[in-house]
């Protein structure tokens, strides 16, 4: 039962319910049954509109697992949950709830066409963990599709309810998104890259639809990215009295995947997905137009900004703040074997290879914190670093070396990742002062080599630096009048939280200057 506390918190939640929204579960034997009923009628207790039923399976056969489904005015809404969704799903459950009901935050209208125009029928399975922060944003993007969606069934599976399952799929990665039995992805995604994924897997129906590219306006600023950058930007922008609009795949960016943060001035400690909330909570207090899950496709000259779907919007100033995403080994065996041996998330999938052994990709401070993150789960890390030196901060290289079941290979490029087809079994090194070859045998592999900027939608458009970062003066202003950049995705030095927050005003008081002032004068 769900303690009375945290239904006395669920039922002003629940509130805006006006029809009854219905949790069928199943006759089951598992040990764990009466777990999963008293947490649904403990959601009943917080709202008579939620109704908790038992429902005879179709097949007449007793589920061998907790399970329930979610049904709305008589029908199937095509969401099931087999398991018990607490932890970090426990979010996903009561989102499911309120979306039923039409209630809650949804897409925008061009991302609800997107996914209404998906050929069905879709079914999918996501295999998601309790502990894994990553798997929610994926489970209610799948649930919010089932939704909205005319013929799409979702079925979310608490992989330790599915050893056997997760076995024959080879899965060591979560969340992981099954169709017909094969894994079409493994890991964090944005909703707009998950609609691709879809649209790739399915196809797109497009009778009955008329194409339209749908003007969103014109804005003074358009701010893209909501990472820490973007959000100061817009933030400075709309106080400044501009008309501002934020372009985001997701509000707090890359910073969500960040575990500690413990040099954010003013603040001892917090987590990503904390700050990311507060990000997005600062910036609900002000009148910025926000279009998340959005992904920018273009960018001209004369600040036309195009979104992939075809709307786009028109601004007198674009300041860019995409930050960076993880970067590649781009070898052999390394987009192969994601989600069954190579992955980029300790937090998330660690708990996969609990007692195996695995080496993380790359000496600074992501890698050095992953493997020592890693070392109170797994049986032995090997750390791999392609220079002479670890570059982590000297505090976090002590601790790793304390640590009895860690291992450091220095001056060692890594070759190729090796697999049985399933699973990842090796990984294969040359140790650059002798040139050779080495095989190491393991369980999995965790790259954490750094970041690439977040900029290929502005190749062409402004100059770039070799890596890709955008180059800017010591206004953030880029090489085109207008256009303007801040935090990761430039070549300000030293990637920062703080210092993208402060690069991110900078620009947006530079564009105030440029676009209103010099104007007036």
């Amino acid at each position: 039962m769900l303690d009375k506390d945290l239904i006395e918190q669920l039922k002003p939640v629940f509130v805006p319910l006006e029809n009854e929204v219905e949790l069928s579960y199943q006759p089951s034997f598992n040990e764990n049954q009466n777990e999963l009923v008293d947490m649904l009628n403990g959601l009943a207790l917080a709202s008579k509109k939620i109704i908790v039923k038992l429902s005879a399976p179709s097949d007449g056969k007793t589920s061998p697992t907790p399970q329930f489904s979610i049904n709305y005015k008589n029908k199937p809404t095509g969401i099931t949950f087999r398991g018990i969704p607490g932890g970090h799903e426990f979010s996903s459950l009561v989102l499911a709830i309120l979306n039923t009901d039409g209630k809650g935050k949804f897409p925008d209208q061009g991302i609800i066409n997107r996914i209404k125009k998906l050929k069905g029928p879709i079914e999918i399975k996501t295999y998601m963990s309790l502990t894994c922060e990553n798997c929610p944003d994926v489970v209610q993007a799948l649930n919010q599709m089932a939704l909205l969606h005319p013929n799409f069934k979702h079925e979310v599976i608490d992989g330790s309810y599915a050893q056997e399952e997760i076995d024959a799929l080879s899965i060591q990665g979560v969340p992981a998104v099954v169709v017909n039995n094969k894994l079409i992805h493994s890991g964090r995604i944005t909703l707009s890259d998950l609609i691709a994924k879809l649209e790739s897997t399915f196809g797109v129906d497009e009778s009955g639809y008329k194409h339209q590219n749908t003007n969103l306006g014109h804005f003074d600023v358009v701010v893209i990215g909501g990472g820490p950058a973007g959000v100061s930007a817009a933030i400075y922008s709309v106080r400044k009295g501009l008309k501002t609009a934020l372009i985001a795949e997701k509000i707090g960016g890359q910073v969500q995947e960040t575990k500690g943060i413990e040099n954010l001035i003013s603040v001892i400690y917090t987590e990503g997905p904390q700050l990311a909330a507060s990000l997005r909570q600062h910036l609900s207090h002000y009148p910025v137009e926000i279009f998340e899950h959005r992904k920018v496709k273009t960018v001209t000259k004369d600040k036309k900004i195009e979104l992939e779907g075809g709307d786009y919007l028109t601004a007198s100033a674009v300041i860019v703040a995409t930050g960076a995403k993880w970067r590649q080994l781009n070898i052999q065996g390394e987009s192969e074997y994601l989600g069954r041996g190579v992955a980029f998330c300790p937090h998330c999938d660690g708990p996969f290879y609990k007692g195996k052994k695995v080496a993380v990709i790359g000496g600074g401070n992501s890698g050095v914190e992953a493997a020592i993150d890693l070392s109170g789960i797994v049986g032995e890390v090997v750390l791999i670093e392609f220079a002479e030196q670890l570059k982590a901060d000297k505090i976090l290289v002590d601790k790793l070396k304390s640590l009895k079941n860690v291992s450091i290979i220095t001056n060692a490029k890594t070759e190729k990742i090796v697999g049985d087809d399933k699973k990842v079994n090796a990984l294969h090194y040359t140790e650059r002062a002798t040139g050779e070859l080495k095989n190491l045998y393991l369980d999995g592999v965790f790259i954490q080599i750094g970041l690439v900027p977040n900029s290929q939608f502005l190749k062409g458009v402004v100059e770039l630096s070799q890596f890709g970062e955008v180059i800017v003066d010591t206004k953030g202003l880029t090489s085109i009048p207008g256009i303007y950049a801040a935090g990761d995705v430039t070549t300000t030095p030293f990637k920062q939280i703080i210092i993208a927050m402060g690069e991110g005003a900078k620009v947006a008081l530079a564009a105030f200057e440029d676009n209103v002032l010099k104007a007036k004068a």
